[in-house]
């Protein structure tokens, strides 16, 4: 049987290599949009019901919406500068792509961006996981004990196990052979979030229907003046990062098939997955703020929206998991190669580095097993466990990494480089169109950045170290 990259048979003729010497690129657009969707819906998707309640029905909606349309336009930028202008030659990663266009200072820039933002995506995830784990305990709890029960449960050791799964996924070789773990994620998230869809809707049959207003959450009622400001902020960030998959869109391409062309593929690949992103999250924000009103939890299924049936509620927060499993090695998988490529360039001499080792192992047959992949890796996910460990309140800061630099990788560098690639000409209405949408989207992130702050500063003063989740 057959299961990573690091387990294959030994091909034998035929041209198996691309036209940059590689091994030959196998994606494809159903692979693509599994990717997509794998990097975009998160268990995030279950809190957009919280962002429309700070935002209202007409700017929620709107703004929904508006980012969609955005997130897939710049999508389509940055696709079509996968190969350098003028020689045609792949780009393997963003920075390479930013090199070949723009150069200098913002090469820098975008790798400070862009690991920096995937390091934080996978020490979220860890706690993101054990947070749904946890859930499960706690609804089993809350069935047999009552809704008022003190159920307490340790997230730690699910953060551990968590951890270990990845240790081992994290050995497959490379981006080009996580499709099946995609394609899992998939459908795990269209499983929780149509739980999510389909409990609200129950409540609203029910008659269960929660407060709503235009403007949303009101002042004086639900919020406090300066709360209303900073959860708008907040509110409308989230909204806006929820859509990115720039960071790792790229690697996403390099995994395509040369023919047809990867930009065309990508291009569709986008379409697919925005579309499908944004029916999910106008269903769950506004069927989600239908049925809770203002009050509407931070996630319908972790905060506990919902009780019952809790075997249904403990299968959606499986699905999260399972879900969150396979889009850790998504994001985690660029910072792999990243330094492998560095040490591999540095010391092309060292067996411990360059040399692939080759053992049977019942079941997956010969594996490929090179030593640098193996300790750095695994010291890597030990590191991103342990800051997951000492700092639960991470997912407050991931809200401050994502308002940092969803503007440089989604707006800025896609615009900067279709601007270079077209030659727009300074000061037509097409370059001060795309301008102006570059200074919108700063405000944005400067906005929910300021939010995400005032968030964190709360989830700071509330940190208890080692503290189970009550």
């Amino acid at each position: 049987m057959k299961s990573f990259d690091t387990c294959s048979a030994v091909e034998s003729g035929g041209n198996n290599f691309d036209d940059d010497g590689r091994e030959k690129r196998t994606g494809t657009l159903m692979t693509a949009t599994a990717h997509i969707i794998t990097a975009v819906i998160g268990s995030g998707v279950l809190s957009l019901a919280w962002a429309i309640a700070q935002l209202g029905w007409v700017a929620g909606t709107v703004i929904l919406v508006t980012f969609a349309v955005i997130n897939y336009y710049t999508s389509t930028m940055l696709a079509d500068c996968y190969r350098s202008p003028d020689t045609g030659i792949r780009n393997y990663i963003y920075m390479d792509v930013v090199r070949a266009y723009l150069g200098g200072w913002k090469v820098k820039l975008c790798g400070l961006a862009q690991y920096g933002s995937l390091v934080g995506i996978t020490i979220g995830y860890t706690i993101t996981a054990s947070i749904s784990l946890v859930a499960i305990g706690k609804a089993n709890c809350f069935h047999y004990k009552g809704h008022e029960a003190r159920c307490s449960v340790s997230n730690y050791p699910l953060m551990a196990a968590f951890g270990t799964i990845q240790i081992v996924l994290s050995q497959i070789h490379n981006f080009h052979k996580l499709s099946f773990l995609s394609i899992i994620a998939t459908i795990m998230s269209f499983s929780y979030a149509s739980i999510g869809i389909g409990l609200a809707l129950a409540a609203l049959a029910s008659g269960k229907i929660g407060k709503t207003d235009l403007t949303g959450t009101v002042v004086g009622v639900d919020v406090t003046a300066s709360d209303k400001i900073w959860r708008s902020f907040q509110a409308a960030g989230d909204i806006a990062f929820s859509y990115a998959f720039s960071v790792v869109l790229v690697e996403i391409q390099d995994t395509l098939r040369s023919s047809p062309p990867e930009n065309k593929v990508m291009k569709k690949a986008s379409l697919a997955g925005v579309s499908t992103t944004t029916a999910f999250y106008v269903l769950c924000g506004c069927i989600g703020y239908a049925a809770f009103g203002n009050q509407a939890p931070g996630d319908f299924l972790t905060d506990f929206g919902f009780y019952e049936p809790y075997w249904l509620i403990d299968f959606a927060n499986a699905c999260i998991a399972i879900h969150l499993i396979a889009a850790y090695q998504v994001f985690a998988q660029p910072i792999f190669l990243f330094v492998e490529k560095k040490c591999n360039k540095s010391w092309p001499e060292s067996n411990f580095i360059t040399k692939e080792h080759y053992i049977s192992i019942p079941l997956l047959g010969k594996c490929r097993i090179n030593f640098l992949r193996l300790v750095w890796r695994t010291t890597y996910v030990i590191f991103s466990t342990v800051v997951a460990m000492i700092f639960p309140f991470f997912n407050a800061i991931l809200g401050l990494i994502g308002a940092l630099t969803f503007w440089p990788l989604t707006v800025y560098f896609p615009v900067e480089m279709h601007i270079s690639q077209k030659r727009v000409k300074k000061y037509t209405m097409r370059w001060i169109g795309l301008k102006l949408l570059v200074l919108v989207c700063f405000v944005v992130s400067l906005l929910a950045a300021v939010g995400s702050i005032v968030g964190l500063i709360s989830s700071v003063k509330a940190y208890k170290p080692f503290h189970n989740l009550d």
